[in-house]
């Protein structure tokens, strides 16, 4: 299965609904290009929600932490929205559970957005 990301704006908020699977190939490049794309457009609020990603590889995990670190570098926020159960345990076995910003609700994660 591919990756697709599609994106919508709420207030100054981008939020970035990823499905499929981010693993080696195809499916990081288009987590990559889709928030480099984002950044170089001035959006420097960014919420990837991945509540259909049904799988992250190692390579997908080093694709969120470079896209944390594009956006946090041109002084912005990526938080993440709706992870699924997997998603959840891979990053708490990473200790990457507490780098990322994670909400549960969508109003709740773009009121967290710093104005």
């Amino acid at each position: 299965m591919t990756m697709k990301a599609s994106n919508r704006q709420v207030g100054d908020v981008t939020i970035v609904d990823l499905s499929g699977r981010i693993t080696l190939g195809e499916g990081s490049v288009v987590l990559r290009d889709t928030v480099q794309d984002l950044v170089s457009k001035g959006n420097t609020k960014i919420l990837l929600n991945l509540e259909n990603v049904t799988y992250i590889d190692s390579s997908g995990i080093g694709e969120l932490v470079s896209a944390f670190t594009t956006v946090r570098n041109k002084g912005g926020e990526l938080k993440l929205l709706k992870l699924t159960k997997k998603v959840h345990d891979l990053l708490q076995i990473t200790k990457l559970y507490t780098v990322f910003d994670i909400k549960d609700d969508e109003a709740a994660a773009i009121q967290a957005f710093t104005k």
